[in-house]
């Protein structure tokens, strides 16, 4: 390098640190609008969570993993796990037949359905499933469910409606991962004597296990946090972790243990931040398997 290439250099590295200042001061006001909601709430949480009678302590913390509290924490990981589980086998069956079917505009409109479905819940949702198939739904009526034992008001019926948003969600993820499956690739196993299955076993389900993973996890997620649709369908009956954050905001708590509702949401904190590092990075993963 000569010396008449020094300044140039100089220069030019002059330039890129002034263009990532400006892009960095450009960020600010996202980063304290991100500051301001998310980091505020968090350090109300922390603050209540370790407070009992205006001292430092680890009591709410400590209540609310036993009892009452452990129990719908339990039932809210159970609930979730199955509706993630059968949403991630249903939905994953459902976009592979979107995929290969051959009328595009039937799969324009399940893939346009699932977008608008997969948003779809909370007291809208409760409502339209209570119409149909609540003691007095319309289906629930005309078929004579309720004499044969059928109530919507219990963990499967949960379930189920958790169902309604969670399998077109699954599509949604996972269709483009379908998609990405590339054509050589099956013709590369079939020139190779590999029939169907061997094909998905040793090819297929490899790459797509990082996508699907992170839909099982996205699933539990989703179910996880939901509160609206429980509490308009079930209230009480069933115990879910975000049922009783709102019983003990509420007021419906013993005296002096109304900081046991933020210690929950602690609680969900934790299971959320555990949620998403599984599922970035399996993402992540996936994306590179299917450039």
């Amino acid at each position: 390098m000569s010396a008449a290439d020094t300044p140039l250099r100089t220069a030019a590295a002059s330039r890129r640190g002034r263009t990532r200042s400006r892009t960095w001061l450009a960020a600010v006001p996202l980063l304290a609008f991100i500051a301001l909601i998310f980091g505020v709430p968090l350090l109300v949480i922390l603050g209540g969570t370790f407070s009992r009678g205006g001292t430092f302590s680890t009591a709410n913390l400590t209540d609310s993993v036993h009892g009452a509290y452990l129990t719908a924490l339990t039932g809210s990981v159970k609930l979730s796990a199955l509706v993630a589980v059968l949403g991630a086998v249903l939905g994953t069956f459902l976009a592979q037949a979107v995929v290969t079917s051959r009328f595009r505009a039937l799969r324009e409109a399940i893939l346009t359905a699932s977008g608008v479905l997969s948003n779809f819940g909370g007291v809208p949702l409760a409502f339209a499933w209570i119409a149909t198939l609540g003691n007095s739904g319309v289906i629930t009526s005309a078929l004579g469910l309720g004499d044969r034992g059928w109530s919507l008001y219990n963990f499967w019926g949960l379930a189920l409606v958790y169902l309604y948003f969670s399998i077109p969600l699954m599509v949604v993820v996972v269709v483009p991962a379908l998609d990405g499956l590339r054509p050589q690739w099956r013709e590369a196993a079939q020139n190779n004597g590999a029939g169907a299955w061997q094909f998905w076993r040793y090819v297929g389900i490899p790459v797509l296990a990082p996508t699907l993973l992170g839909g099982v996890v996205l699933l539990f997620g989703g179910a996880f946090a939901a509160y609206a649709t429980a509490k308009a369908m079930v209230g009480a009956s069933v115990p879910l972790v975000t049922l009783q954050i709102d019983a003990a905001l509420s007021g419906n708590v013993l005296i002096g243990h109304e900081n046991v509702a933020l210690a929950l949401s602690l609680d969900m904190i934790v299971v959320a931040g555990l949620v998403m590092a599984v599922y970035l990075p399996l993402q992540r993963r996936s994306a590179r398997w299917l450039r």
